[in-house]
């Protein structure tokens, strides 16, 4: 019950997010929404195929769809009162890679995934969403080329496995793998802390 309630918080967050900056791309409302929808299932969609669930779960029931479509469709609407809010926004971002990565580990372990594989899976469920957005949009994705986004979410589904292997209370492990994601998400952004960049590359 936990997994499932913070897994629609996540969607809420991812959708909102990838909503809001296909709206800062000027995408009409059909793009807003499909770019929404990617966000915050495509993390989801990919973690079931390297599972083998077919069709992924979020494709088979209809809440998924509806709460993501649905704030895509708000975002699109009041973007300007929501842009405005960029510190809330990002909270929401760094709460879905938190959710994200934390229960896509989680249900790589319950699939029987070893723990090496369950913590990238779960890294994957994390930014999958996200990568797919700024490969939309036109964008190298935010992943690959500045701030804590991956490692953060690999710290997490490291936490995960370790609970896990401790046999600890599977929902107690969940939130508080999450809420370390968003602890070093949002302390990244504070301190603005970026992995190194190779400096002065030589072109050719």
């Amino acid at each position: 019950m936990i997994l499932t309630a913070l897994e629609f918080l996540g969607l809420i967050a991812f959708a909102a997010s990838g909503a809001l900056a296909a709206v800062r791309s000027r995408l009409d409302v059909f793009g807003v929404v499909v770019v929404g929808l990617t966000t915050a299932l495509g993390g989801g969609v990919i973690r079931d195929v390297l599972l083998g669930i077919t069709p992924p779960t979020t494709l088979r029931t209809w809440p998924y769809l509806a709460v993501c479509g649905g704030t895509a469709l708000v975002v699109f609407v009041f973007h300007p009162q929501i842009a405005k809010l960029r510190r809330a926004v990002l909270l929401a971002d760094a709460l879905g890679l938190g959710v994200f990565a934390t229960a896509g580990t989680t249900i790589a372990l319950n699939a029987g995934a070893t723990p090496y594989a369950a913590c990238l899976i779960g890294m994957t469920t994390g930014i999958g969403g996200g990568a797919v957005r700024d490969l939309l949009l036109r964008e190298i994705p935010l992943v690959l080329r500045k701030e804590i986004y991956a490692v953060a979410a690999l710290a997490g589904a490291v936490l995960v496995v370790i609970g896990h292997s401790l046999r600890l209370p599977p929902g107690a492990v969940t939130v508080v793998a999450a809420a370390a994601v968003v602890g070093v998400r949002m302390l990244a952004l504070w301190r603005r802390w970026n992995a190194p960049v190779a400096k002065g590359p030589e072109t050719g």
